[in-house]
């Protein structure tokens, strides 16, 4: 390449630089500025043009919650019967503070011979039993229907912190009195910082390859932070099966300030949702 050529590929060089430092002033200058509808997700949104600095709410994105294993028990009463449903939530960030649900047991030819509507709650990443005592039926149960009819989600955004309740010295006897046919106990461990003002223990008996026997539940009031107490409940009729394991459940509803003794209320996080 001889001077001169070399002299005009350095001029359309630096010609093509202007051209696009002016390309890029201009551009800079016309674009748009961020804003709630430029299809962006920029700013502090929390979403495509939500959350954050715009007042639009993305709502609520969450997987739909996982029902397991299901069944009926008898109840230990005569034309009583016990359902059980084992829901998962597979969201790590969102909790359902009431979640409803309805149930219909069926005979051979599909009629409905009992129902029972209700409701509950699942915290984030929680496997719980959904449970009804006591359903009264004219016969025994060919079959169920179990569905979840409307949720509440809410988003756990930074921090929360499941209730430390603890079940030990789990016991499961048959009784050799008049009684009754069984019962179980164990002691419930408050480890949290709350006092709550009700508290729910589930029994789940099972047998040594994991099918659900019989179902039970007894309910605790005022119990303090730090507290223990002890619990027993009883079945007065036999059940089919061994019992092989018993699980315990323990609920306490963290969406509902009822939950919580009064003097302990205003510390809770939970109410914040």
């Amino acid at each position: 390449m001889d001077k001169s050529q070399r002299k005009r590929t350095i001029i359309i060089a630096i010609y093509c630089g202007i051209f696009m430092l002016i390309f890029w002033a201009l551009y800079a200058h016309f674009r748009p500025a961020p804003s709630c509808k430029d299809g962006v997700k920029n700013q502090n949104e929390e979403g495509v043009d939500c959350g954050g600095v715009c007042q639009k709410s993305c709502g609520i994105v969450a997987q739909k919650l996982i029902i397991g294993k299901m069944g009926v028990v008898p109840s230990g009463i005569a034309g009583k019967y016990d359902f059980y449903a084992e829901l998962t939530n597979p969201n790590a960030t969102f909790g359902n503070k009431n979640f409803y649900y309805n149930l219909d047991f069926k005979d051979a030819n599909g009629g409905v011979i009992a129902s029972r509507k209700g409701s509950s709650y699942v915290l984030p990443s929680e496997h719980k039993y959904v449970i009804e005592n006591n359903i009264d039926a004219s016969n025994v149960p060919a079959s169920f229907d179990f569905s979840l009819i409307s949720s509440d989600w809410v988003e756990f955004n930074d921090y929360y912190e499941k209730p430390d309740l603890q079940i030990v010295n789990k016991n499961y006897d048959e009784v050799s009195d008049s009684v009754g046919f069984s019962e179980a106990s164990g002691l419930l461990k408050n480890n949290s910082p709350y006092d709550f003002d009700l508290i729910k223990v589930e029994i789940i008996l099972k047998d040594s390859d994991g099918n659900v026997l019989a179902l039970n539940s007894t309910q605790m009031s005022t119990v303090a932070s730090g507290e223990q107490r002890d619990f027993r409940v009883s079945w007065p009729n036999s059940f089919p099966g061994t019992v092989g394991n018993m699980e315990t459940q323990v609920e306490v509803n963290v969406f509902n300030s009822d939950t919580f003794m009064k003097r302990t209320y205003k510390t809770e996080k939970f109410q914040q949702y």
